[in-house]
């Protein structure tokens, strides 16, 4: 008896590989909300991108500033800007809603609870965006 492990065995069951529709994702709210997570990352990437080529106009000078703050002052900037906060906003809901199931504190030997990690997160959240505000309608 010859056992070939290098020939390939029609049919054999790790070579199988059912095909998927593109949208297989829509059937469960779950992967829905899994996908939404992951794609309005693009929104963290956005505001990132515009930050980037904010300091690239403030280094440039003050004609490329006031350029730049043109383009942020128009609708479409504007409309932009609004869909990616809400994103921004959803991203960091969901991803404060996870992280009590990734990140698992102990104090001594007992656990720390699920809510008390949700609610430091969700207050700290509130500080920073609280202290943000204040300087920038201060200034």
């Amino acid at each position: 008896m010859t056992v070939s492990y290098g020939r390939y065995k029609k049919y054999h069951p790790w070579l199988y590989q059912p095909r998927h529709p593109i949208l297989w994702w829509i059937k469960k709210w779950a992967y829905v909300r899994f996908i939404l997570r992951e794609t309005t990352s693009l929104a963290v990437m956005f505001y990132a991108v515009v930050l980037v080529l904010y300091v690239n106009a403030v280094s440039k000078g003050p004609e490329a500033f006031a350029a730049f703050s043109e383009w942020l002052a128009s609708p479409l900037s504007i409309s932009l800007h609004s869909v990616a906060f809400l994103f921004a906003v959803f991203h960091s809901y969901t991803w404060f809603n996870l992280a009590p199931k990734a990140m698992v504190v102990r104090v001594g030997t007992k656990k720390v609870p699920e809510s008390v990690i949700l609610g430091a997160n969700y207050a700290m959240w509130a500080g920073v965006s609280i202290v943000l505000f204040w300087i920038l309608t201060t200034i």
